[in-house]
């Protein structure tokens, strides 16, 4: 992996040198456009409406609009010069207990590596956040935004998740789920036994993403000339379908499942340091 930002973690005098990492990659297909009648490739120009001309990245800025029709153009300059633009700290904002961040906040994951000769400060406050089960709440710039974020520990690493500002989040308002429904004792305890049934210890190499290994074996027969086989389309069913029972469908999983159902894996132990 190759390091895409470089500064200090700070919280009150405290100065940890890290590099930040990526955490995550892409398993997609990549594709290019191209015609459909002759398969030439698609291009996209940057062209000035003005002129006419093919313009360059390097040439291009940007322009603001106000709602009364007043507009700006920032340059290149005019985004270095934002004083969080020339920061290269993450600076720690509030230690918080981890469950008061809801999971739908997360944005994108990148890691933290300890950039110093010694890396005591980094491992004392990743043994901290452990111990007193909190996440550091922070702010740093990257790529001409400043970002919020929690700061976590992944096994023996410090791990930065950005977050999504509060107003950046929309409410979940729906009138289907204004009303009262009423669940049934017995629907209940079917359906907590049929989550027992399902219960395990997480394990993403458990799980693959079926529509890109299908996606990439149509690309192999694709190579060697195949068509892909054509599939019956379902039948329609109409609005007048039949619809299931839920009781019914309740119970019916819980008996196919408690067939299948094997033990569980003992849980996997992750690596810790050795206290001094």
């Amino acid at each position: 992996m190759r390091s895409i930002w470089k500064g200090s973690l700070t919280f009150g005098l405290v100065n940890v040198p890290v590099r930040l990492y990526s955490a995550t990659d892409s398993h997609d297909v990549s594709f290019h456009q191209v015609h459909g009648k002759d398969g030439g490739r698609i291009h996209y120009q940057r062209k000035c409406e003005k002129c006419e001309k093919v313009v360059s990245y390097g040439d291009i800025d940007k322009e603001y609009e106000s709602d009364s029709g007043k507009t700006a153009i920032l340059t290149a300059e005019d985004f270095q010069s934002l004083p969080s633009e020339k920061s290269h700290e993450i600076e720690v904002m509030a230690f918080v207990p981890t469950e008061q961040i809801d999971p739908v906040y997360f944005n994108k994951s990148y890691y933290l590596e300890p950039d110093s000769k010694s890396p005591k400060a980094y491992v004392l406050l990743r043994r901290t956040l452990e111990q007193t089960d909190r996440t550091a709440v922070v702010k740093f710039a990257l790529r001409q935004r400043t970002h919020l974020a929690a700061l976590r520990v992944k096994g023996d690493v410090l791990v930065i998740q950005t977050l999504l500002w509060g107003d950046e989040l929309r409410k979940a308002e729906f009138a289907s789920l204004d009303g009262d429904v009423r669940i049934q004792k017995k629907e209940l305890e079917m359906s907590s036994s049929l989550v027992e049934n399902f219960s395990s210890d997480f394990d993403p190499d458990e799980y693959t993403d079926e529509y890109q290994e299908q996606l990439q074996d149509l690309v192999k027969k694709k190579l060697k000339g195949a068509k892909p086989a054509e599939e019956e389309a379902p039948a329609d069913e109409g609005e007048d379908a039949e619809v299931l029972d839920l009781m019914a469908a309740l119970e019916a999983s819980v008996k196919e499942t408690s067939a299948k159902k094997g033990k569980k894996q003992p849980a996997r132990k992750s690596k810790r340091d050795k206290t001094a």
